[in-house]
C-alpha cells in the first residue's frame, strides 16, 4: 500500500480578536486526527492561517488608530501562546494578506472568468447614511426572510443556514450606527453558481460520500426549489456576490480599480497559499504536489461555515481547473454547562488562555474535549464536575494508576516474560483504536482505551501483588507487574494522539522506541528494562476549576493604577480617576440605558460584595442581575426602587449564575480613600423600560 499523502486544514480563525475557545476545540479535534495519520505513516502537511481581510478588521483597525496590517500582524502575534499551550502542532501558520494569497485570488479569479462564471451587475446596496459608507454584510442585521429569526447577519442566517443578499433582509438595520440602511446603486461581481455546470457538479460532489450523511441532506436541500411557509419561493443556488467597493481591506479585483473581492472568496484560497508557503520554504514545488494522484485535502470546520465550504469553495476550485476537497469534516458547537452556546459576545466563554495562566494541564482538555467528539455533526458540552470527575477517574485514577503501582513490584524495573492479557487482546484493542480514530470517533476510542484499563487494573488487584511479596512469590508478583506494564505501554500508545506530551513522558519511563501504531501491540519484552517513575499527571483541583468558570465580580469603582501607589496624585482628579476617553454621540447611542424597577434583591450564597437583583424593564418578563453592591444597600430596602440598567449588555455567566445586565452606581475611584457606593436613581414619574438619553 503507498503511503497516503495528506493536506489537512482547520478554519481560518478572523483576525481581529484572540482565539476563544471553539478555535481550540476545532484544532485539538484536527491535531488528534493528523496525529493518529502520522502515527500510520502518512505524509502530512498540516497548515493554518489568519482571515485578514474585510471592512471589520479595516475598521476595528481605524478604532485602535492602526493600519489593518499592522492590526493583523498584532493579533496574529498572540496565536503561538495558544497554539503551543495547547500542543498544538501545525507545519505552518500563515494570512491570507500574503503575497501568495493575492496572487492566487487574482489568478482563480481570472480562470472563472475566462470558464464564463463571472457577471457583472448593477444592484441596489445599503449604505449607512449615518457613517457615508456602503455596509458589509456583517454590518447589516434584520430579519431572516426565511425562517424569521431576528438580529441575522445579512449574508447568511446563524439559525438555518439560509444564504441571502442583504437586501432580503426584513427590517435591515446598521449594526454600526442603528440606522436604517438606504440603497445605492453600485456595479458588482458575481459567480455564477447557478451556471447548469455548477448545479450538477455541486450535486453530485456534496452527495457522493465525502460529507457526514446528515451535512449531506441538509446541503441537498439548498438545491431544491420549494414554497415557504410565507408564501415565497426558494429558488435554489443563486448566484453569489464576489465584490465590495472601496473603502476595503482586502484583494483589488483584477482591471476593475476601486472593486475588491468579498473576503468569502479569497479567504478559503488562505489553505493553498498557506500549504504554498510552506513547500515554498522547503524547496518543493507546489504544483507538482497539488498534481499528485493520492493527494487527498481534507478541512476541518464549524457547523456555521457549512454554506461557503460545500458550496462556493468546491465550485471556485472546479470550474478553475483545480483539486477539490477529499473530505469536509464539520462538527458542532461547545457549550458549556446548560447547553448555552458559548461566545465571547454574550459573556459565555470558557478563556483557554486563563485556563492555561491558572496552571491546568492543556491534556486534560485535550482529553475531555476528544471523549466527546464524535463523527457526528453534534454539540458537545463542557460540564465541569464531569470534566473533574472523567480526568481524574480516568487518566489518573486508570491510566497513570498502572504504572505507578506495578512498577514498585518488579525488581530493577527488569520485566520479566510472559503476558497472560496477551498480545492477541492488545493488537485488537489497538487495530479497534486506530479504526475509531480515522473516523473521527474519538469519544468510543477512548471509553475503548478505558475499558482495557479498566481489565489491566482489575488483573492487578486479583493477583494482589503485595500478597504475593509478603508470601514470599516475588517472581510471580514480578511477573504479573510486568504484564501490566506492557499493557500500559498499549495504552500509551493508543492514548497518543489525544496526550502527546504525557505519552512522550511515558515512553521515557519504559525507555522505549517512539510509539505508532506499527509497535504499539509489540511487546517490550522480558528483559526489557524500564526506567525509575516519577509521577506524570496531577489531578484537577477543584478550587481551580472553579476559578476558571469564575467571573470578576463587577465593582462600580476603578483600582487605582498599578503604576502609582494608593491614592497618590488622585486629589484633583474628578471623583479620584481620569476621565475615560473621549467617545462620540455614536459611542453613546449604542448604550441602551433603561429606568428598571427592583422588583425582588436578596444576598448571594459565597459571596460577601454581590446582591441579586431581580429586576422589571418593561419587557414583560423580569431579568436577573448581579451587583456589587452589598456593602452600602440591605437587600430589603432596595425592593420597590427604580434604578437605572445597562439593558443592551451581553449576558454573563458568573459562579453564582447568568447576570442579564449591569445596574448603574457611582464611587470614588479608590475607596479607601472615600468609601461608598450609591446606585443611580430616576427622578419620580420614570417608568420601568422608559430609555435614559
Amino acid at each position: 500500500m503507498s503511503q497516503r499523502k495528506l493536506f489537512v486544514t482547520t478554519a481560518l480563525p478572523y483576525a481581529n480578536g484572540k482565539f476563544h475557545i471553539g478555535h481550540i476545540m476545532e484544532y485539538i479535534q484536527a491535531d488528534i486526527w493528523v496525529r493518529h495519520q502520522r502515527m500510520q505513516g502518512s505524509d502530512v502537511n498540516f497548515v493554518g492561517a489568519d482571515d485578514a481581510h474585510g471592512a471589520p478588521i479595516m475598521i476595528a483597525a481605524e478604532k485602535a488608530g492602526k493600519t489593518p496590517q499592522q492590526f493583523v500582524a498584532d493579533i496574529a502575534a498572540g496565536r503561538k501562546e495558544y497554539l503551543d499551550g495547547f500542543h498544538i502542532r501545525f507545519d505552518n501558520w500563515h494570512s491570507t494578506d500574503a503575497p501568495e494569497n493575492h496572487a492566487m485570488a487574482r489568478q482563480i479569479y481570472r480562470d472563472l472568468k475566462a470558464n464564463d462564471l463571472i457577471a457583472t451587475r448593477t444592484i441596489e446596496q445599503f449604505f449607512d447614511p449615518e457613517k457615508n459608507m456602503f455596509l458589509p454584510d456583517r454590518f447589516i442585521k434584520g430579519e431572516c426572510p426565511r425562517c424569521h429569526s431576528k438580529d441575522q447577519y445579512g449574508d447568511n442566517c446563524e439559525v438555518c443556514g439560509a444564504v441571502y443578499a442583504p437586501t432580503d433582509l426584513i427590517h435591515p438595520y446598521s449594526a454600526l450606527s442603528g440606522a436604517t440602511p438606504v440603497l445605492k446603486s453600485s456595479e458588482h461581481f458575481f459567480f455564477k453558481l447557478s451556471d447548469p455546470r455548477c448545479v450538477e457538479f455541486l450535486e453530485r460532489w456534496t452527495q457522493d460520500g465525502r460529507l457526514q450523511p446528515e451535512v449531506a441532506n441538509k446541503v441537498k436541500e439548498w438545491f431544491t426549489v420549494r414554497e415557504n411557509a410565507d408564501g415565497t419561493k426558494s429558488e435554489g443556488l443563486g448566484d453569489w456576490d464576489i465584490s465590495r467597493d472601496a473603502p476595503y481591506f482586502g484583494i483589488e479585483i483584477p482591471d476593475a480599480p476601486g472593486k475588491y473581492f468579498y473576503v468569502w472568496l479569497d479567504a478559503p484560497i488562505g489553505y493553498l497559499a498557506s500549504l504554498k508557503n510552506l513547500l515554498d520554504k522547503r524547496g518543493e514545488d507546489y504544483e507538482a504536489y497539488m498534481a499528485s494522484p493520492n493527494l487527498e485535502q481534507v478541512h476541518f470546520i464549524g457547523k456555521d461555515i457549512v454554506t461557503f465550504h460545500t458550496l462556493f469553495w468546491p465550485a471556485m476550485l472546479k470550474f478553475s481547473g483545480r483539486k477539490t476537497p477529499d473530505s469536509i469534516f464539520v462538527h458542532g458547537f461547545l457549550t458549556v454547562n446548560n447547553g448555552e452556546k458559548m461566545s465571547k459576545s454574550r459573556g459565555t466563554g470558557l478563556d483557554p488562555l486563563k485556563y492555561l495562566s491558572l496552571g491546568m494541564n492543556p491534556e486534560w482538555l485535550r482529553y475531555y474535549i476528544a471523549a466527546k467528539l464524535s463523527a457526528r455533526n453534534e454539540d458537545i458540552d463542557f460540564n465541569p464536575e464531569d470534566f473533574l470527575a472523567r480526568v481524574n477517574s480516568d487518566l489518573v485514577g486508570k491510566y497513570v494508576n498502572i504504572a505507578s503501582r506495578a512498577v514498585k513490584f518488579v525488581p530493577g524495573g527488569k520485566l520479566a516474560g510472559g503476558w497472560d492479557l496477551g498480545v492477541m487482546q492488545a493488537g485488537k484493542l489497538v487495530d479497534s483504536v486506530k479504526l475509531l480514530y480515522e473516523t473521527r470517533e474519538y469519544g468510543k476510542a477512548l471509553r475503548e482505551v478505558m475499558a482495557f484499563a479498566d481489565d489491566v487494573n482489575l488483573r492487578f488487584d486479583s493477583a494482589a501483588p503485595w500478597k504475593l511479596v509478603k508470601e514470599g512469590n516475588t517472581a510471580e508478583a514480578a511477573r504479573v507487574c510486568s504484564e501490566c506494564l506492557e499493557a500500559f505501554k498499549v495504552l500509551t500508545a493508543c492514548l497518543k494522539p489525544v496526550l502527546p506530551e504525557l505519552a512522550a513522558q511515558a515512553e521515557a519511563f519504559l525507555q522505549c522506541a517512539p510509539l505508532d501504531w506499527s509497535n504499539a501491540a509489540t511487546p517490550l519484552g522480558a528483559g526489557h528494562q524500564v526506567g525509575a517513575y516519577k509521577h506524570l499527571m496531577q489531578r484537577v483541583d477543584a478550587k481551580v476549576l472553579e476559578a476558571l468558570f469564575e467571573a470578576p465580580e463587577a465593582s462600580p469603582g476603578a483600582p487605582p493604577p498599578p503604576s502609582s501607589p494608593e491614592g497618590e496624585g488622585r486629589e484633583d482628579k474628578p471623583g479620584g480617576e481620569d476621565l475615560a476617553p473621549e467617545i462620540t454621540i455614536d459611542d453613546f447611542t449604542r448604550i441602551d440605558l433603561r429606568i428598571a424597577k427592583i422588583v425582588a434583591c436578596e444576598a448571594v450564597e459565597g459571596s460577601k460584595k454581590l446582591l441579586r437583583l431581580t429586576l422589571d424593564v418593561g419587557e414583560g418578563r423580569h431579568r436577573n442581575v448581579f451587583s456589587g453592591i452589598a456593602s452600602a444597600y440591605q437587600p430589603e430596602d432596595l425592593v420597590g426602587q427604580l434604578t437605572v440598567m445597562v439593558a443592551n449588555l451581553a449576558p454573563r455567566k458568573m459562579k453564582f449564575g447568568v447576570s442579564e445586565g449591569m445596574v448603574l452606581a457611582a464611587s470614588h475611584g479608590d475607596e479607601k480613600v472615600k468609601p461608598g457606593i450609591y446606585v443611580l436613581t430616576p427622578w419620580p414619574g420614570a417608568q420601568p423600560g422608559m430609555r435614559v438619553r
